[in-house]
């Protein structure tokens, strides 16, 4: 491009310009082409030669600075020549001829086509300077125009294009919330303030206004015989159906007012309300119900009875909502408690009842209470099995009692008493739990508190207004205690137990583990035995050795008269009757064993404690069999010594040396007798060994005779049939190669006549092949001739059918009927034309000649 500027001569196409600067006077022109530009040596090329800017139809471009023009749109130029532009300035440039770009000018723009907007769609410009538009009319700096379509938008340079808007389509059942941003008129025609809300609900197309936005889409609400709206006025306006509202005013609108509801500006949609349906079995009660006036009722009650639909009105709530009828049996009834003083028709004759009145209703009836009635609870009569019961309490007295083996129903004025029972007595009580079987399942209450801990959810529910019952089982006895009346009684299993409402069972804390721990075992019931207890205790001999015994006592209560209530509350004086066994067991066993050396006991230890613990008898001076604990009828009959284990190491050490030592002798005396004995069994064992082989050789020498004479048989024969085996084999081999080649030459020509006979068949189904093929070929040959002779054949019938006779005759005869006309014009009544070397036939030519003689004369 250096180059090109510096050069001297320009070539200028058509529709090319180039700027042109003349260094005298700094003024800058433009020459435009064809044509041919020699550059003096005082200007300079600018702009090489550019191409001239092409507007085509529906575009347009913007140029900066562009030229002043005069009334007959020449270019203005000031005293020096230099175009004057309009500085600052933008000129929106429509289709016209190739222009080009004048000193000074500038391509804002390119050549854009032009906005086209579509139908239901508009252009929002905003006004940038102020001008007067076609219409005459004046707009302002700041104001906003919407361009609708359709059409295409001619761009202005005081106009700049905000965005573009699309028509808001209303559905049947919708509606379009809009809001006025200034003061302007709508579509209608209605002045609309800044801030102002409208509902626009005529469904279709809808373009909103340069100074409207829309706040929301609205969807109508189906309203049915189910399904009513629960409005509020925002401020005082009069509705579509002609209702003024007061603002904060609540209403319902149902479907007896429209089909559809759509909420006006000044409405808020609470929410749906759905029918309320009561068949003829429920009731319901209203509180502060809407009065004939329109107005809640605040505080007051409507009771509403079924069959019936009916919507709940704004401020209306259904008071424990909807509700039963009270229908009572034979073995029911209700308790009523009077809220309000009224006057009770339900019953002959009617009573006036006070506010906190209770009464009762039994069965069989149906019942709905008034709205002055409150229904307290609903009473069952509590069917109760010989061996059942509950507990009663009267409100009134406080008196509790036990109602055992009969139907009941609790009066108005009576409840449920709840049992207080010790959670360790639940657990014993309980039927999952065997008394006698599970005796050796400890119930400790420590655990019981940490298994409730952890097992809160298993623990099955407990109903302590019932009577508590416990079954004693065989051989066992439970004693109960009446705080009331301070007395106690026991009884014997098998039997059942039902406890009074002042009543307790008296609990046994038992010692139980080895050794011995007191508060062990729980139990309400007292097993009488015979059973068993073992302890672990620890004695002293003379000599010092400490041993620890495991003992078990053989034991039971002797009672002799059970009805006698005395002597049977005996069994239960000492509480820890175990513990007191084994401690007094324990005192006289260590008291005997001290006075007796370590291998006296060891020898003696059965004997030495048995006499400890049942003494002699002072009269013969015999060891007893038994001893009594009078304080509880408690009988031990046998003691057994289950194991004796020294204490002290060293004692240990050595007793279990001295059993060592006596297992070692009696297993070596054992194995030494086990030796002889295999020794002599082996040299039994030897005997018989070689007394078998002996025999075994002699069998052996046998049976080599046998087998040297068998050997020289065969070599015998085995030297003759050699040489017969050659030569049969020789000759079998001769007759088998014989056989081979006759069998051989038989197959080969087998195979030739196979080959042959295939061959044959083959070119004779070939032949056949080719005549089925020709003969084939000639029958559509001679088809296809056939149909077209008949086409041809046909196509000449329609075509001679078409022409017609007279037309084919016309046809024929038309070349000779135009010779006659032109000869007859000719006034030529016969010709003849020859070339003169083609002979001619003048035998018939006087037929010719005269033949229109027959047809009339010639003319004269």
């Amino acid at each position: 491009m250096p180059g090109q500027q510096d050069a001297s001569v320009f070539r200028i196409p058509p529709y090319h310009y180039l700027h042109v600067l003349d260094q005298t006077t700094n003024v800058t022109r433009l020459e435009t082409g064809p044509q041919t530009f020699v550059r003096k040596d005082n200007e300079v090329v600018l702009l090489n030669p550019e191409r001239m800017i092409t507007v085509p139809p529906r575009n347009y471009c913007v140029v900066l600075n562009p030229v002043l023009r005069d009334a007959d749109n020449q270019v203005l130029l000031d005293n020096l020549g230099q175009v004057r532009l309009q500085h600052a300035e933008d000129e929106v440039r429509l289709q016209q001829e190739p222009f080009p770009l004048y000193p000074g000018e500038e391509l804002k723009l390119k050549v854009t086509l032009l906005t086209v907007v579509p139908a239901l769609e508009a252009l929002r410009l905003k006004v940038s300077r102020d001008f007067t538009d076609t219409n005459n009319q004046e707009r302002k700096a700041g104001d906003e125009i919407l361009f609708e379509g359709p059409g295409t938008y001619v761009p202005r340079k005081e106009i700049e294009v905000v965005g573009q808007h699309k028509a808001i389509v209303i559905k049947p059942n919708t509606a379009i919330k809009l809001r006025a941003t200034r003061e302007t008129v709508d579509r209608n025609g209605k002045n609309r303030v800044a801030g102002e809300e409208w509902i626009l609900k005529k469904y279709g197309a809808y373009l909103p206004g340069v100074y409207e936005e829309l706040v929301e889409s609205c969807t109508a609400t189906f309203l049915t015989d189910k399904v009513a709206v629960h409005v509020i006025a925002a401020q005082t306006f009069t509705d579509e159906t002609g209702k003024q509202r007061k603002s904060g005013e609540e209403y319902l609108i149902t479907v007896n007012e429209m089909e559809t509801f759509i909420p006006d500006v000044y409405e808020q949609v609470v929410g749906k309300v759905n029918i309320t349906t009561l068949t003829n079995r429920q009731y319901c009660v209203i509180v502060n119900p809407i009065g004939e006036s329109g107005k809640p009722q605040l505080g007051a009650k409507k009771l509403i009875k079924g069959e019936i639909s009916f919507f709940l009105q704004p401020g209306e709530s259904l008071e424990n909502g909807i509700q039963e009828v009270f229908i009572l049996g034979d073995n029911e009834g209700i308790v009523l408690k009077a809220q309000e003083a009224f006057k009770d028709p339900f019953v002959t004759p009617p009573v006036d009842r006070q506010p906190g009145d209770k009464w009762m209703l039994k069965g069989p009836m149906e019942y709905i209470p008034p709205v002055e009635v409150e229904v307290v609870s609903k009473r069952r009569a509590i069917p109760l099995h010989e061996n059942e019961g509950i507990y009663i309490r009267n409100t009134n007295t406080g008196q509790v009692r036990a109602v055992i083996g009969r139907t009941y129903m609790m009066g108005e004025d009576e409840e449920l008493w709840e049992k207080n029972l010790p959670t360790i007595v639940r657990t014993l009580i309980s039927a999952q739990r065997d008394t006698a079987a599970d005796r050796g399942d400890w119930i400790n209450p420590n655990k019981e508190k940490k298994k409730k801990k952890d097992d809160l959810e298993d623990e099955e529910v407990f109903d302590a207004s019932r009577v508590v019952t416990f079954q004693v089982p065989h051989n066992a006895a439970v004693q109960i205690y009446d705080y009331k009346s301070k007395k106690s009684r026991v009884t014997f299993g098998p039997d059942l137990v039902m406890l009074g409402p002042d009543e307790h069972f008296t609990q046994l804390s038992l010692s139980a583990g080895k050794p011995k721990k007191a508060n062990m075992i729980r139990a309400i019931a007292l097993l009488l035995g015979p059973d068993f207890s073992s302890d672990v205790i620890v004695v002293e001999t003379s000599d010092h050795a400490r041993l620890q015994l495991e003992i078990s006592y053989n034991w039971h209560f002797e009672i002799k008269d059970k009805e006698n209530s005395q002597e049977s509350s005996k069994i239960f004086c000492v509480a820890d009757f175990v513990g007191d066994l084994c401690k007094a067991m324990a005192s006289k066993i260590r008291g005997a064993v001290s006075s007796v050396t370590f291998d006296d006991f060891h020898k003696n230890s059965a004997k030495i404690i048995q006499l400890a613990v049942f003494g002699t008898d002072q009269e013969t001076r015999k060891p007893r069999d038994v001893i009594m604990f009078p304080a509880n009828k408690l009988v031990v009959t046998s003691v057994d010594i289950r194991a004796v284990e020294p204490v002290d190491q060293r004692t240990r050490d050595s007793l279990q040396k001295s059993v060592t030592l006596a297992i070692e002798i009696t297993t070596q005396s054992q194995e030494a007798a086990a030796r002889r004995e295999a020794e002599r069994i082996e040299q039994e064992a030897r005997g018989k060994l070689d007394r078998q082989r002996i025999m075994d050789e002699a069998q052996a020498e046998k049976a080599r005779k046998e087998l040297l004479s068998l050997q020289a048989e065969s070599s015998a024969v085995e030297s003759t049939g050699q040489a017969k085996a050659e030569a049969i084999s020789k000759a079998e081999a001769a007759r088998i190669e014989a056989e081979a080649g006759v069998q051989g030459a038989r197959l080969r020509a087998e195979a030739q006549k196979i080959e042959t006979e295939s061959e044959l068949e083959r070119m004779n189904a070939a032949r056949e092949a080719d005549i089925r093929f020709a003969i084939e070929n000639n029958n559509i040959e001679i088809e296809k001739a056939e149909k077209m002779a008949k086409i041809e054949t046909e196509k000449f019938n329609q075509m001679v059918t078409t022409l017609g006779k007279e037309t084919i005759q016309a046809m024929a005869s038309g070349p000779q009927d135009h010779q006659v006309k032109m000869l007859q014009s000719l006034g030529l009544s016969s010709t003849l034309i020859t070339d003169g070397r083609t002979p001619i036939n003048l035998l018939n030519t006087a037929g010719g000649l005269l033949g229109n003689m027959t047809q009339g004369s010639l003319p004269q």
